[in-house]
C-alpha cells in the first residue's frame, strides 16, 4: 500500500534508531532477566574432581565381580581421603568425590553386604568409569559459558554461579515514559461520564513491560492540547524511549505529530502495512527514541509486542532481538489476506491454534482471552484446517 512501510523494514528502521545503553556490574541476586553486556567465561572447573552420579560403591572395575572389603564412605561434602588399595571399596553417595584407586561406581541396588564383605549381585556396571561424573564434563577454566547478548535466565544464572562468578556485567535499565492523550479518558475506578473511557492501555502497557529490565514513567493522560502534550513531552526528554498512546492519526483531535514536531522531534516514518496497528510513529526527541502506539487496545498491545519490546531488547544489547515467531497448525480455516500483514488474535485448542472470532482492534475481551498472535504475511491464500502457519505466544 503507498505510503505504509512492510512490517519487517518498520523494525529495521526502529532498531536503527537508537544503540545499547550502558553497561553496569551487579550482583548475581539482582541479573536475572537481564542482557549480558559481555562474555561470561569460567573462573574455576566444573565438577573440580570425579563425581559419584548414584548412591552406590567405589570400586576398581578390573575387580569385577568382588569380593571388595568396604574401608570407609564418600558422602558429599565428607570425601574419603584415602587411596582404595586392591580389593577395597568405599560406600559412596551421589554427588560424592570418587576416592583415589577407584575408576568405577557400582550402583547399591546391583550389590550384597555383609558386614564389611560386598559382592556384586546383578549385572553391574558394563564399563571403567561407570556411573562418574567426570573432572570437567561441564566445563573447564576459561570456558566461555555464556555470550554477550544472552538474556540471563534461571539456567543462565545458575551457570554463571558454577563458573565461579558472584557479580555479571549486564546493561542498565530502560528508562520508559509512558503518554496516554485523550480528553475521553479517565483514571482506573474513576465513574466515566458520557462517551468517556477507562484509561486502560497505560496500566495495559506498564504490565506488558514489567517482565523486561524497565523503569517505567507513567505521564499519566494528556488532554489534548498542544499545550499539555508539550509539557509531557518536556518532562520525557530524560528518558531513553518516549511512548505516546493514541492521538497518532490525522484527525483533528489527533495532536501528537504535531507536538513531537513544535518539540523538535525528527519522525522517522508513520504508518505500516499492518493490521491492527498501522497508525504507529517512530522517530527521535533528543535522545530518546519515540514510538506513537495507537490507542485501540489491541492494536497498541499487538504493536508493543512487535515493536516497543524488540527495541527494549535491543537497547538492552540483545544479540537478537526480534520476534521469535514458531509453527504451529491451524484448527480453522482462513481467509486470505490484503495488502497488509494480519496479526490474528488466538488460542491453543488440543495442540493445534484457533483464531478467536472478535478481532476488533478495541475488544478487549478477545485480546484477554489471546494466548498468542498469528502472523499472516500480506498477500497470503487462503489457508485450510490442518495447514502450518507461524504464532508468537503472547500469554
Amino acid at each position: 500500500m503507498s505510503g505504509l512501510l512492510p512490517v519487517d523494514e518498520a523494525l529495521s528502521r526502529v532498531l536503527a534508531l537508537a544503540e545499547p545503553v550502558d553497561t553496569e556490574t551487579l550482583p548475581i541476586a539482582n541479573v536475572a532477566g537481564r542482557w549480558l553486556s559481555a562474555d561470561v567465561a569460567a573462573r574455576r572447573i566444573q565438577p573440580a574432581v570425579n563425581l559419584s552420579a548414584m548412591d552406590g560403591y567405589a570400586i576398581r572395575f578390573a575387580e569385577c565381580p568382588g569380593p571388595w572389603t568396604v574401608v570407609g564412605e564418600s558422602a558429599a561434602g565428607s570425601a574419603f581421603d584415602q587411596n582404595l588399595a586392591p580389593g577395597e571399596a568405599a560406600r559412596i553417595f551421589t554427588g560424592a568425590p570418587v576416592p583415589n584407586g577407584a575408576d568405577t561406581v557400582v550402583m547399591q541396588e546391583e550389590t550384597a553386604r555383609n558386614g564389611d564383605a560386598l559382592t556384586l549381585e546383578g549385572e553391574g556396571p558394563r564399563e571403567t568409569g561407570a556411573h562418574i561424573r567426570r573432572k570437567g564434563r561441564d566445563f573447564s577454566e576459561g570456558d566461555v559459558l555464556l555470550h554477550a547478548g544472552a538474556r540471563i535466565s534461571p539456567a543462565a544464572l545458575a551457570l554463571a554461579i558454577s563458573g565461579g562468578h558472584g557479580t555479571l556485567p549486564v546493561r542498565r535499565t530502560i528508562r520508559v515514559a509512558l503518554i496516554s492523550t485523550g480528553d475521553e479518558l479517565v483514571p482506573a475506578g474513576q465513574e466515566t461520564g458520557f462517551a468517556q473511557l477507562p484509561a486502560s492501555n497505560g496500566p495495559m502497557l506498564a504490565a506488558q513491560l514489567a517482565p523486561l529490565p524497565v523503569e517505567i514513567r507513567d505521564m499519566g493522560i494528556v488532554p489534548d492540547t498542544l499545550e499539555a502534550l508539550a509539557n509531557a513531552l518536556d518532562a520525557s526528554q530524560d528518558v531513553d524511549i518516549i511512548v505516546t498512546i493514541g492521538g497518532a492519526s490525522v484527525g483533528d483531535y489527533d495532536l501528537v505529530q504535531p507536538a513531537l514536531k513544535a518539540a523538535g522531534a525528527t519522525m522517522d516514518f508513520w504508518r505500516i502495512a499492518m493490521k491492527p496497528g498501522k497508525p504507529l510513529m517512530a522517530g527521535k526527541l533528543g535522545k530518546a527514541t519515540v514510538i506513537g502506539l495507537p490507542g485501540n487496545p489491541a492494536s497498541a498491545f499487538v504493536t508493543a509486542k512487535l515493536f516497543l519490546e524488540p527495541l527494549i531488547a535491543h537497547l538492552c544489547g540483545a544479540h537478537d532481538p526480534t520476534p521469535r515467531f514458531r509453527p504451529a497448525r491451524l484448527a480453522a480455516a482462513l481467509p486470505a489476506t490484503g495488502k497488509r500483514t494480519e496479526y490474528l488474535r488466538g488460542r491453543w485448542q488440543a495442540g493445534t491454534v484457533e483464531p478467536l472470532l472478535q478481532q476488533s482492534s478495541a475488544a478487549l475481551g478477545a485480546l484477554a482471552e489471546a494466548e498468542l498472535l498469528i502472523h499472516r504475511p500480506a498477500g497470503s491464500a487462503p489457508a485450510q484446517t490442518g495447514d502450518e502457519i507461524e504464532i508468537l505466544p503472547i500469554a
